[in-house]
């Protein structure tokens, strides 16, 4: 299986990668299916974002063994 994005909006986007996928290669995907268009590109929300509301930066996927989802804002 490979990444897909589950999820997008203006100024956000869910994507579904590999577990181990670096930093970089979500970002690259990202900005690949869907080009942010800001300076700074698409940044993957953090451990302790309040927008995580408490849920972790990488959150396994239930669907697809060997995936996790990461959200990433504009």
């Amino acid at each position: 299986m490979t990444a897909e994005v589950t999820r997008s909006s203006f100024l956000s986007m869910q994507v579904c990668i590999p577990t181990d996928w670096s930093d970089d290669q979500v970002r690259e995907f990202a900005e690949r299916e869907n080009p942010c268009g800001t300076t700074n590109g698409w940044q993957i929300r953090r451990d302790g974002d309040e927008a995580l509301a408490g849920c972790a930066e990488r959150v396994t996927c239930e669907q697809r063994g060997g995936h996790v989802h990461v959200m990433l804002d504009a």
